[in-house]
């Protein structure tokens, strides 16, 4: 399959690299010859010179032989141009990155009827969704739904006084309905057994039936946790006024800081119950006067990663009890964890998941990717006559990079274990590495 990328910068070359790494034929244009650069110099993909708006550019034999064009250049104009001649030059599907609310306010259909794209990306939009979710959720580094959200995968990190640390998983009082799926140690994923136990500051990766994991959420919550009701909000552009929109219509109390005045001006004249601070975040007068030390939750969400890094770890320092940043580079995920951050999210990250799971289809239902893109959890229904279809899993080989977390059979959540039998358009949520996910999704596809 070929994949065409309009636009080689940070989100365009992150799904490039995704993308080349499961082995798609993969080309990349941009107008800039220095993004070009960096992109030949480290993925093998083909690259053009060339404007994905221009007629002329998208009827060479390179372009115009592609199955999917991807458009995310930090033009929508560009972008819709892109894939409006994607599909008068023959290229089946579209993706484009959308970010003025003019065309995000339409429904999906009038995207597709009017502009010929089939998936509409928002990068910030997705990132504020996010993070609304895990405030939702206190004692969550994530949270991901399947299967109609009858299927919960949640992450939480061990604390030091837990009472899961230090217990063998076959010692847990865990319900019938969840799984200790994955631990994910010094950037190691392990795939855990009865004997193994987790230790303090673990990220350990629970799935099964959502209401059951919203129970063991909410006790780890009692114990460890408090409730988020005051949101401190630091950066006031698409991201976080989106998420600012977001918390209001929960009832949390929001404040957020933005230091352009122009920009403040348009946040008063669309929240309605947050207060607008117009000043600089590494004010630590500022922070004070504003009561950081009685904040739930500082969220970091400008566009610089290292201010975002600074203002909260010093948010951290003076009192919040919740640290969440948005970055765009990937590399800086496992860094900032390290540091202390609670929750680190890569805009670039959660956009390249929905990417990956329109491109994969063939009963993928929907892909996650954890821990910088090394793990993902994939949502998949079983095809007729794929490899594990009407056999036990003990005796369906899978491959050893992959756990089957959760199966839904006949609308309900099952826990498999080695006799449970996988049926045709059963879903089934896997976690799997990376790096073997072209080998895994193989067994569930038809036609094999």
């Amino acid at each position: 399959m070929r994949i065409v990328i309009v636009g080689a910068g940070r989100l365009g070359y992150s799904i490039a690299e995704l993308l080349s790494n499961e082995e798609y034929d993969v080309v990349v244009i941009d107008t800039n010859e220095a993004n070009l650069s960096q992109v030949r110099s480290n993925l093998d993909v083909l690259t053009i010179l060339a404007d994905g708006a221009s007629p002329s550019a998208m009827m060479t034999p390179d372009i115009r032989s592609a199955d999917i064009l991807v458009a995310v250049t930090a033009l929508d104009e560009v972008n819709i141009v892109s894939c409006v001649l994607a599909k008068k030059n023959g290229i089946t599907h579209t993706i484009a990155r959308i970010r003025d609310e003019k065309y995000l306010a339409e429904p999906e259909s009038y995207l597709k009827k009017n502009f010929d794209i089939d998936l509409a990306l928002s990068p910030e939009l997705i990132c504020a969704r996010e993070i609304h979710r895990l405030l939702r959720t206190p004692s969550a580094l994530n949270v991901e739904d399947f299967a109609d959200g009858k299927v919960r995968l949640f992450e939480t990190r061990i604390a030091d006084k837990s009472p899961l640390a230090h217990l063998p998983l076959k010692n847990l009082t865990l319900p019938d309905h969840i799984l200790a799926a994955m631990i994910f140690r010094n950037n190691l994923m392990i795939i855990p057994h009865g004997d193994d136990k987790l230790l303090p500051m673990d990220n350990v990766y629970f799935i099964g039936d959502a209401k059951e994991i919203d129970s063991l959420s909410q006790a780890l919550s009692a114990k460890s946790t408090t409730l988020i009701r005051h949101v401190m909000v630091v950066g006031g552009g698409r991201t976080g006024q989106t998420l600012a929109l977001l918390l209001e219509e929960t009832g949390m109390t929001v404040k957020i800081i933005e230091k352009d005045p122009r920009q403040c001006r348009s946040l008063s004249s669309r929240l309605k119950k947050s207060m607008v601070l117009c000043g600089d975040a590494t004010n630590i007068d500022l922070l004070k006067q504003e009561g950081i030390d009685d904040t739930d939750a500082i969220i970091c969400t400008t566009k610089d990663d290292k201010l975002n890094l600074m203002i909260a770890a010093l948010g951290k320092h003076l009192g919040a009890r919740k640290t969440i940043v948005r970055v765009a580079r990937n590399e800086y995920v496992s860094l900032m964890e390290q540091i202390g951050i609670d929750v680190v999210l890569s805009s670039r990250l959660l956009a390249a998941s929905e990417v990956l799971t329109f491109i994969r289809h063939s009963g993928v239902v929907s892909v996650s990717l954890l821990e910088g893109a090394s793990v993902e959890a994939v949502e998949i229904i079983v095809q007729k006559n794929s490899p594990v279809a009407g056999k036990p899993l003990m005796d369906a080989h899978l491959p050893k990079e992959c756990l089957v977390g959760a199966v839904v059979h006949e609308g309900q959540t099952i826990i498999p274990r080695g006799a449970t039998i996988l049926h045709e358009n059963d879903r089934v949520i896997l976690i799997l590495e990376a790096q073997a996910s072209a080998s895994v999704l193989s067994y569930f596809k038809g036609g094999l």
